[in-house]
């Protein structure tokens, strides 16, 4: 998507998002809160999204119904958790396009999926003369696992630089991309920038060396559309949160004839096939990499959050956004002080900044006082922070239920915290 601070719209077009908007508001609880005797203004969706009330009574319906283990029983209660748990991981399958069920593993989040791929695909594949390749823009999360598989073989760790507006350098990936590449790990969307990365043209040039690729896909689920077949990666991750699902429930989508090869990462419970003292047999996929008693109605939650999405259509909902970004980056040009951190061609969902002589810590305090909920720090990517030459930035993400009227309360905001440090 083009950024473009000059997006035009006819009146009927504008009036009829409006109404959309106010209709997907209506499904999320909390935004009717009050912060401070203030209306909740949520902009900090990159950290976590709000739930509708159909996600939230998904996970209740469960526990107040169902609730049982599954896979393991023969009764009523069993059967039923487990048509449900399996249900959820179908819907996965067919929101992101993978070719089949047994390709979708459930996970806590992204970060233990990435931990999944380090520990039991790069680890065992690594030595002292390799190296993977991630991007200088990656969240911690898809630094720290390579950063230890590394100390752990040997091998190198490579990272793309990124441009002043916050792009990769494509070129330099192609010259550090090469036979003893085992792993690209790049981030599909910058949760500290907003840049949506070519992963495309990534993906095509690691094949090109027989070089498999895994997407953090963390911010990139609920904004872009997702498919894993025509992207042709090998490995892609996302957190549940991320997409209006719930918390601790995530997914590892893997090509099956990379998880086949790959050994569990954890093991007990479900992900047996048969034990004795001399040796163990491992289930099938997904279920070998699925240890204990999973998250059963943090799936069926994230089930019901992609039923949701699904009904308005990512197109609707990244319109929505990119006009939405267009607008607060046009208003924030004008504000003097201010400098936008992020101006990549193709970016989303994410307006980060800083403000002259204001920490960003400050900025968010101040804002919290009126209601207006962001995220201020370094965003868990410190590297992005060390590569501006700042500590951190304040960060406003939006959302499907966010309207140009939260995005002039931020206006009106900020302008409110210059006066405080301008006196």
């Amino acid at each position: 998507m083009k950024m473009d601070s000059k997006v035009l719209h006819r009146p009927c077009e504008t009036n009829e998002m409006e109404r959309s908007v106010d209709r997907w508001r209506a499904d999320f609880p909390l935004l009717r809160e009050m912060v401070h005797g203030k209306p909740l203004v949520y902009l900090d969706n990159a950290a976590t999204t709000q739930k509708p009330l159909s996600v939230i009574e998904a996970e209740a319906s469960f526990y107040l119904h169902t609730n049982a283990n599954v896979h393991r029983g023969v009764h009523a209660l069993s059967q039923d958790a487990t048509d449900q748990y399996e249900a959820a991981r179908n819907k996965v399958q067919q929101f992101i396009n993978a070719a089949s069920s047994d390709e979708i593993v459930f996970v806590r989040g992204t970060t233990e999926a990435i931990n999944l791929v380090a520990q039991s695909y790069a680890r065992p594949r690594l030595s002292e003369h390799d190296n993977i390749i991630i991007s200088a823009m990656e969240h911690h999360s898809n630094i720290v696992p390579w950063q230890m598989v590394c100390a752990q073989t040997g091998a190198e760790l490579r990272v793309v630089p990124v441009n002043d507006a916050g792009e990769l350098d494509i070129e330099m990936f192609a010259r550090l991309v090469g036979p003893n590449t085992r792993l690209v790990a790049i981030t599909h969307l910058s949760n500290a920038l907003g840049t949506i990365t070519p992963v495309q043209r990534i993906v095509e040039m690691a094949h090109a060396h027989d070089v498999p690729v895994l997407l953090d896909g963390a911010q990139a689920i609920s904004h872009l559309g997702v498919d894993v077949r025509t992207l042709n990666c090998d490995f892609y991750a996302f957190s549940g949160h991320k997409i209006f699902g719930p918390t601790g429930i995530g997914v590892l989508y893997g090509k099956a004839t990379l998880l086949d090869a790959m050994p569990p990462y954890q093991v007990g419970g479900d992900m047996i096939r048969s034990v004795t003292f001399g040796e163990t047999a491992y289930n099938d996929l997904p279920y070998k990499f699925e240890a204990g008693t999973p998250n059963i109605a943090g799936a069926i939650g994230l089930g019901a959050a992609l039923d949701y999405v699904s009904a308005i259509g990512i197109p609707a909902i990244a319109a929505h956004e990119q006009e939405l970004l267009s607008y607060a980056t046009g208003l924030a040009a004008n504000i003097t002080g201010l400098k936008i951190i992020g101006t990549a061609r193709d970016k989303a969902s994410i307006l980060s900044f800083t403000l002259d002589g204001v920490h960003p810590h400050d900025i968010g305090t101040i804002l919290d006082h009126d209601g207006i909920a962001i995220r201020a720090g370094h965003h868990c990517a410190m590297p992005v922070m060390q590569r501006f030459g700042i500590a951190g930035t304040a960060r406003a993400s939006f959302s499907l239920y966010n309207t140009r009227a939260e995005v002039d309360a931020l206006m009106a905001g900020l302008a409110k915290v210059q006066g405080m440090f301008q006196r």
